[in-house]
């Protein structure tokens, strides 16, 4: 009977050695899974950081081209097939014409507009990657994603807690943990501090869309 006693005497003892093990097992098996969340909102991150300066969704080309002047006597559609013809295109999905100038618009966004001699061509090309990545990051009106979304929240933050105690010794959290973990709070804490927060008066124009996507309405005319 004694050594069924000790074995339990033991088990604290056993299982106080062996969950540092546990916590780096569980970490590196969450840390496969969140891979491809992680370069999902990663990518699509730094394409919304940027987009006021490229579009991560479409590619934009133009071109111009010459022609002679559509002739007055054409119908309209007739003036339609003849600027598609010349830009290489098929027949458009809507056309609109006034006078020497012939418009045309396709249902992926192409527009060709032509006046006198001149056409204008613009064009867009799917970055598909891209958009789905900013797609799936904005989780507004997807509910199943949502709830996926924060799925992948709580793994990170299993993440980052395990993380801090995975080590120990001088290269755990006790000592350049800390350090380091310090170093990662204070940047974002000093933004705030620095920027002003919140609150603070935006460098961008008034007529310029703010971050929230909603803008104030002027007061209606009695």
């Amino acid at each position: 009977m004694a050594e069924p006693a000790a074995e339990v005497a033991e088990a604290p003892s056993r299982i106080k050695k062996r969950w540092r093990a546990w916590l780096r097992a569980i970490h590196r098996d969450v840390g496969y899974l969140a891979v491809g969340f992680t370069i999902i909102y990663a990518v699509s991150g730094i394409a919304m950081n940027h987009i006021d300066s490229w579009d991560p969704s479409f590619r934009a080309e133009s071109r111009t081209l010459v022609i002679t002047p559509v002739a007055d006597e054409l119908d309209d559609d007739a003036a339609a097939a003849y600027v598609a013809k010349a830009a290489g295109l098929e027949a458009p999905a809507s056309v609109y014409r006034a006078g020497d100038e012939v418009r045309l618009e396709y249902e992926n966004g192409t527009k060709v507009t032509a006046i006198a001699e001149q056409v204008t061509v613009q064009a867009r090309s799917d970055r598909f990657f891209f958009r789905a990545a900013v797609w799936l990051h904005a989780t507004r009106g997807k509910t199943a994603w949502k709830y996926i979304s924060d799925i992948y929240a709580v793994l990170l933050l299993y993440l980052a807690i395990s993380g801090l105690f995975m080590i120990k010794g001088k290269l755990g959290f006790k000592w350049r943990g800390s350090l380091l973990v310090a170093t990662g709070v204070a940047v974002p804490v000093l933004y705030i501090v620095l920027s002003g927060g919140p609150s603070a008066k935006s460098d961008k124009p008034p007529d310029e869309m703010p971050e929230s996507g909603m803008r104030a309405l002027p007061p209606e005319p009695e």
